[in-house]
């Protein structure tokens, strides 16, 4: 039971991927502009930018697992 449960939250493709991206992008942007009210000028910039990296990290991070998790199963079928 637990096993099936945990299954929903792996992510398989890369559809999925990019919607989990997407989310954590719209977060980071609703965070870098709460940031932008609350730290007008330079710092509030600097903590959008710092938000936005992120994702873009995170998001890179993702794709390459997905890739690599593909190859691995590969080289075990072969």
């Amino acid at each position: 039971m637990l096993s099936t449960l945990a299954r929903l939250f792996v992510i398989k493709t890369r559809p999925e991927a990019f919607m989990i991206i997407y989310a954590l992008a719209t977060g980071a942007v609703q965070r870098g502009q709460a940031y932008l009210t609350q730290y007008p000028g330079i710092g509030g910039r600097l903590l959008f930018l710092a938000c936005m990296g992120s994702v873009f990290m995170a998001g890179g991070k993702i794709l390459d697992c997905l890739r690599h998790e593909a190859k691995a199963k590969g080289q075990a079928a072969a």
